[in-house]
Order: structure tokens, then C-alpha cells, then sequence
């Protein structure tokens, strides 16, 4: 079996087609960021690049850019079209060519959440339990904390990890509880999360269960409860949450074009101690992607991959690109690209 082998329901290459997407996955565990889309709507082409520790993806308004946090750097990279059909390895394969233009050296802060703002580009910097942005001069520049984080101190407290924009500044974060000791939600992984309003600094909502990836879709905050599989609807005017539908696997990452919900699907580590704990709330232990119409909730298909990829953190949906490239920094090719106001070629 070739590795990141998947199988698919027949329908998803033809939906990716229909909505004009492609889906990209960061999965930390397997050091990887991955495109799937297809452009012929018959078969799922994937790209896999190396990376170190991806967890959060961004992207700007249009998909022009990609911020991609790793282990200790957050990486840019802006699309050329015309280096994407020129590109000498597969010419006219490629409608898009994300190329690395500039890193940010932060450091380790467990960068999770990472989002393009009106100004300057957000992450949750789940180490320092706060939501902190990009800077030229230092590791991060706080932005934000909940109150009951006392201090600014490398000791995750309350594995701050999800972010949600609102008119291009963070309105709301997900954190799995409210404590203010290094480490103090490993013991409180089930009903202790919490849905935060950044503008006022209350809880939302404190009854989740590892909530990742709040997201708001015409103005309703959707989020997942990792631990429980679920999908879940929180009403912002007073708290209270509706589950919508019941996965069954560990959830996080999660992004949508149109009526279409994507979610990212990962496989439990048996050896690991903390999630070991969640196998008895859910019912199908794997990886991959889920797809859900909003209006029915109803699955149209599943991405489940049978090896090389267990964990999935992100999940975003590349709009109106039905196949990218990327290349990183490592990649003598991507040294290759040259790009100006008014030209752009590949050197020999």
C-alpha cells in the first residue's frame, strides 16, 4: 500500500469539482500539509509537502496567501498563478503555486489557531495561554488573555487552541478549561471546555468537551467537541448548546464553502494517556475528512485515510482553487521562483 492511501465516497471528487475547492489538511503527527482536490471530478489527486509540526492554517480574503504555523517559525507563502502554469516539473497542471515568502522565527509557543486579520496576523499561542500576534522584533506580542490566566508563563494552562475572527480582530477562542496552573486540563477533558468571548472576556459557555475550531457561519458559532465527536451549535445570546450531529471519531479542523461543511477526522493514540480516556465516547477510531450538508445535516462523504496520516489539526478550504502547489523553504525549486511587480519566471 502506498503511503497516505485513502479511500473516498464515490461522490466527493465530483462535489470538490462542483464547488470549485480544494481542501487543505496539516497534520502535525506525520509532518505534512496536504492538498486534496480534483479537477476532473472523477478521482481525488493529493499533494503532500514536508513541513515541521504544521498545526494552524490561514488565509487571507482571497486565498492569495497562506500562513501555516510550524514548530518554532510561522511560514507565508503568496500564489502565483502565472509561476503555477509555468511550472517546469508539470506545466499547465497547476492553477495555484504558494511560494515561501516570508518566516516568522518564534520560537516554541504551540502555535495552534492562526488567522489573517485586518492588522497583522493572529495566533493562539496555546503555550503563554493568550492569543498573541506576529512581530518583526520579538518571539510574539500578547494580544489577549482570558482573566483567569494570572500571568504570562510557558506552562499551557488551559490549552487555549481555537480562534474565530469577527470583522478582522478575534471575537471568540475555545480553551479545554479555566485553569490557572501549568497543565491543569489534563484532568478535566470531559464537560470542562469553554467558549470565550475575547470583546468582553466572559465565558460563552463552559460545558464543552475539548472544544476545537469555532467557526461562524452566518453568524451562528458552530464548534467541535473533540472527545465526544460532536458537532455542536452554541447560541451566543445565552450560552446554551444544541448538538447537531454525532460523528462518532475525534474532530478538529473545520471549514465550509456554500451549504458545505468540511471536518477534519483523527485516529486516537492507544498509548497516549490522555486520550486514551476518550475511546469509550467514540464509536469510530479514525482519520480523515467528513463531509456535511448544513442545511440537512446530513454526511455526503468521508475522506478516511488508511495510513501514514493518524492526527489532523487544521482544516481549510482553498475557494476557487482546484489544484494548488506548494513549496517550502527546504525545496531548492522554490529558490528558483522569481516574481516582480510586473514579471514572474522560473531561473534555470
Amino acid at each position: 500500500m502506498k503511503p497516505f492511501a485513502c479511500h473516498y465516497s464515490p461522490q466527493v471528487p465530483e462535489l470538490l469539482h462542483k464547488l470549485g475547492c480544494t481542501i487543505a489538511l496539516s497534520t502535525y503527527q506525520a509532518g505534512k500539509l496536504i492538498y486534496l482536490s480534483s479537477e476532473d471530478g472523477t478521482v481525488i489527486h493529493q499533494l503532500p509537502r514536508t513541513f515541521d509540526k504544521p498545526m494552524g492554517i490561514g488565509l487571507n480574503h482571497d486565498a492569495s496567501k497562506i500562513a501555516l504555523a510550524c514548530k518554532d517559525e510561522v511560514m507565508i507563502f503568496s500564489n502565483s498563478k502565472e509561476l503555477a502554469k509555468h511550472y517546469p516539473k508539470k506545466t499547465n497542471q497547476y492553477d495555484a503555486m504558494y511560494l515561501p515568502r516570508v518566516s516568522y522565527k518564534t520560537n516554541f509557543l504551540d502555535i495552534h489557531d492562526i488567522e489573517f486579520g485586518d492588522d497583522g496576523i493572529y495566533g493562539i499561542n496555546t503555550l503563554f495561554s493568550c492569543i498573541m500576534k506576529l512581530s518583526e522584533e520579538f518571539s510574539f506580542e500578547e494580544y489577549w488573555k482570558p482573566k483567569f490566566i494570572t500571568e504570562l508563563v510557558s506552562e499551557d494552562r488551559c490549552h487555549l487552541n481555537g480562534m474565530a475572527l469577527e470583522n478582522g480582530k478575534p471575537k471568540y477562542v475555545t480553551c479545554f478549561n479555566n485553569g490557572n496552573t501549568f497543565q491543569s486540563w489534563r484532568d478535566q477533558l470531559i464537560n470542562h471546555g469553554s467558549i470565550l468571548d475575547v470583546d468582553t472576556n466572559e465565558v460563552v459557555n463552559n460545558t464543552l468537551s475539548m472544544p476545537h475550531s469555532p467557526r461562524l457561519i452566518k453568524n451562528q458559532m458552530i464548534v467541535l467537541e473533540s472527545a465526544k465527536g460532536y458537532l455542536s451549535h452554541i447560541d451566543l445570546s445565552n450560552g446554551k448548546k444544541q448538538v447537531l450531529l454525532e460523528l462518532g471519531g475525534y474532530v478538529r479542523g473545520m471549514d465550509h464553502i456554500g451549504d458545505y461543511l468540511f471536518v477534519g477526522l483523527s485516529r486516537l493514540r492507544e498509548n497516549s494517556s490522555s486520550f486514551k480516556k476518550l475511546i469509550p465516547y467514540l464509536s469510530r477510531n479514525r482519520s480523515g475528512v467528513i463531509i456535511i450538508h448544513l442545511p440537512t445535516l446530513s454526511v455526503q462523504g468521508e475522506i478516511i485515510y488508511q495510513n501514514s496520516v493518524d492526527e489532523i489539526y487544521d482544516l481549510k478550504i482553498l475557494r476557487g482553487i482546484i489544484r494548488p502547489n506548494i513549496l517550502s523553504d527546504k525545496n531548492e525549486e522554490s529558490k528558483k521562483a522569481v516574481t516582480t511587480q510586473s514579471a514572474s519566471y522560473w531561473a534555470k
